[in-house]
């Protein structure tokens, strides 16, 4: 059932474009928007250690977690319907090298505030973060990778040393190919949310490219993902690589799109410290 559930919803809202494309168009995107899971439903323990507050962005609040210690900050941007949480292992494994750790929820996640979600308001949520700790070092998991990338890229931020990406995506716009395709939206419905998106963020989805956004960074990168990673495919990870001119490729075999273990967590720590 849950499986022929999206192409449900996609012919409900491909007959809406018939009658309001502009509509049907609001309705996709919103519905793309909205995660499903993410939020906390009890007390996160992996988080119970950390000092958390709320920095207010707008009338948004973004929940922030730390970890404090001596050595640099490393700031912390999980992704698509997950939360802080999801750092559990990697947290642990970076204060025992005593680093200064701040993760963020991202819009719409955890703890954070927003109904909805998109890359370029969580890139201004990672902004405030960063004015306020001065993270030297960022890691971001799937999209919390590209939200890092445009945070770069339409800020002066001069800080950032390294910068590691866990199964981030090349671009937006194979995302959102894969959206329609699962929902089985119509070419109607496709080229009506592409005008939407134009029109809310004043950008076609090509342009919001993390490997475009990362090609005149200057710091050292690691780009880790899983050559059989059913979310965002290994070919991103190429092309992010090829564009990101200090960077290396980690590729691992059967760890899917989440990339928890225990040498991707030694990989991360051994590049941060060197």
């Amino acid at each position: 059932m849950m499986a022929i559930l999206p192409k449900i919803i996609g012919t409900i809202i491909n007959l809406t474009s018939y009658f309001s494309k502009s509509l049907a168009s609001r309705l996709a995107l919103d519905l793309f928007s909205r995660p499903l899971k993410g939020s906390y439903k009890t007390p996160h323990l992996a988080l119970e250690s950390a000092k958390k507050e709320f920095i207010k962005y707008e009338e948004l609040t973004i929940a922030v977690y730390n970890w404090s210690g001596e050595n640099e900050t490393v700031l912390l941007a999980h992704g698509w319907e997950s939360n802080s949480g999801r750092w559990k292992n990697t947290v642990n494994a970076l204060k025992k090298n005593n680093f200064n750790i701040v993760s963020v929820d991202a819009p719409a996640h955890g703890a954070s505030g927003s109904k909805t979600f998109n890359a370029i308001l969580y890139s201004k949520f990672i902004e405030q973060v960063s004015k306020k700790y001065n993270p030297s070092i960022l890691i971001g998991h799937s999209v919390g990778g590209m939200a890092i990338s445009y945070f770069l890229k339409n800020t002066q931020y001069k800080l950032v040393k390294k910068i590691i990406f866990l199964g981030s995506p090349a671009g937006f716009t194979g995302i959102l190919k894969n959206y329609i395709k699962i929902m089985g939206y119509n070419k109607r419905l496709s080229d009506g949310i592409e005008n939407l998106i134009q029109d809310r963020f004043g950008f076609p989805s090509s342009h919001f490219n993390t490997a475009k956004f990362v090609k005149n960074i200057c710091c050292q990168g690691l780009i880790i993902h899983d050559q059989y990673d059913p979310v965002i495919p290994f070919s991103d990870a190429i092309e992010i690589q090829k564009s990101f001119k200090n960077s290396k490729l980690l590729k691992t075999q059967g760890l899917g799109h989440g990339l928890k273990s225990k040498n991707v967590i030694n990989a991360i720590t051994d590049f941060i410290k060197k």
